[in-house]
């Protein structure tokens, strides 16, 4: 006699990505006709979903549109990544990715949790989002996330490597690559703690320098021995001069990979210091502006120069050719 094997439990039916989006009261948006491609992932018009959305009324229904466009388009995501991946979601955020699920569920946990933290580190400049979810990107490998954010970076020029992005082009969402969770972590509180300043007008030294230094306190990191401290020193003293300096203040050397290490480096240093006495802190945060570095704004917040406070750090002489001057940027 033959037996017969019992058929195990059922597959979960994969949820097909949707061609129109739907909300309550019947309003339509035909999201895959506002959908591009690039290197195979799914491009958005989200100028269009916007205009969509602000023509609902109330208030409520737009954020549901929102929503649900977000969600869609996530779907569609998940298609272009590969049959190992999925879409996992909590109230305030979703993944997109091929982690094991348990590891998928502790990354939503921690978004969430960061997020309220981020809140608590930062009182008082913060701004979360209105609508939508916090959404992770994560990819298989370096060359898929690449290809993908190679989008949003124009065709020419020279670009240092990243390990996690936030981007901004109409939807708000963080991508990175898989990695171990400690690595994964980091990344997650550093591109949060940009989209909760992505409200102000910041320099971007200080926009890095406050994503370090709360990725520090948040994720965590390893204590550099004391000769690795004395060594990085040496080098921040010797690759900036009155001449580097300007790119770092306009934000270039971030950009360049001979530069980037350093350029978050002081960052780092710089808001850190600043940042101990908080209440005139966030007053500069507040008032800074990307068009003078936030020269202005630090001598009247903090009656100090930007110039001879790097000086300061660095251990250098200090001339006021190390102050911001955007005449200078305009040259490079």
């Amino acid at each position: 006699m033959f037996g017969f094997l019992k058929p195990g439990p059922k597959a979960a039916k994969r949820e097909p990505a949707p061609e129109w989006v739907t909300v309550k009261g019947g309003f339509e948006f035909p999201l895959a006709r506002h959908t591009t491609a690039h290197e195979g992932y799914p491009i958005v018009d989200w100028e269009k979903v916007r205009a969509w959305v602000d023509g609902l009324e109330p208030q409520a229904r737009r954020a549901q549109a929102w929503a649900a466009c977000e969600r869609a388009w996530l779907l569609r995501f998940r298609d272009a990544l590969g049959a190992a991946f999925r879409l996992d979601e909590a109230d305030g955020a979703a993944v997109v990715s091929s982690l094991e699920p348990n590891v998928a569920r502790a990354t939503l946990e921690f978004i969430a949790r960061t997020e309220r933290r981020i809140g608590a580190v930062l009182k008082g400049i913060v701004q979360l989002a209105q609508w939508g979810k916090d959404i992770l990107i994560v990819f298989d490998d370096g060359e898929s996330y690449y290809r993908y954010v190679s989008h949003y970076y124009p065709e020419t020029g020279e670009f240092a490597f990243s390990g996690g992005m936030h981007l901004n082009s109409g939807c708000s969402h963080f991508v990175t690559v898989k990695n171990d969770l400690r690595h994964l972590e980091a990344t997650i509180v550093h591109e949060m703690t940009h989209a909760c300043l992505e409200h102000l007008p910041l320099p971007l030294w200080l926009n890095e320098g406050l994503a370090v230094n709360t990725e520090r306190r948040l994720a965590g990191a390893e204590r550099l021995p004391l000769g690795a401290l004395e060594e990085l020193h040496d080098k921040l003293r010797r690759f900036w001069s009155v001449v580097s300096i300007q790119d770092f203040w306009s934000g270039h050397a971030f950009h360049r990979p001979d530069s980037q290490t350093l350029s978050y480096e002081l960052a780092r240093i710089v808001v850190e210091q600043l940042a101990k006495d908080w209440e005139p802190f966030t007053r500069f945060v507040l008032r800074a502006d990307r068009a003078d570095a936030g020269a202005a704004a630090a001598r009247e917040c903090l009656g100090l120069d930007l110039g001879a406070v790097v000086t300061v750090l660095l251990e250098r002489e200090t001339p006021r050719s190390w102050s911001p001057d955007p005449q200078k940027w305009e040259k490079q």
